[in-house]
């Protein structure tokens, strides 16, 4: 893993309608989506993954997720380093994460296995 530790490695958008969102993505740029329940979904694009979620703030900001193989080591880190910790550490079906706020309020997130 360590080719993609600390990289960008999954970006996730909000959506109001999952199945109207997939069919976009899938007819104008080819994509492929997996489904993890109704509210959520993610996609492949050939070299990017990501995903939509209706539990996210739709026509946001896009949530930027990066790869740390040590995740209470960089929520850490964060916090040490003038982060402020939006959403504590909980799991997800693949892993768990946390979100964060930088300094200038952009917030991110990180996730491990």
């Amino acid at each position: 893993m360590s080719n993609v530790e600390h990289r960008i490695d999954y970006v996730e958008f909000g959506a109001t309608d999952i199945e109207r969102i997939k069919q976009f993505y899938s007819r104008v740029f080819g994509w492929s989506f997996t489904d993890y329940g109704p509210a959520y979904t993610s996609f492949v694009d050939g070299r990017l993954a990501g995903g939509f979620s209706m539990e996210a703030a739709p026509g946001g900001s896009p949530l930027i997720v990066i790869y740390a193989a040590d995740l209470a080591g960089t929520y850490a880190r964060v916090q040490a380093n003038g982060g402020n910790i939006r959403k504590e550490i909980f799991s997800f079906p693949g892993g768990r994460r946390f979100h964060f706020a930088d300094p200038s309020g952009n917030e991110l997130a990180v996730w491990s296995e």
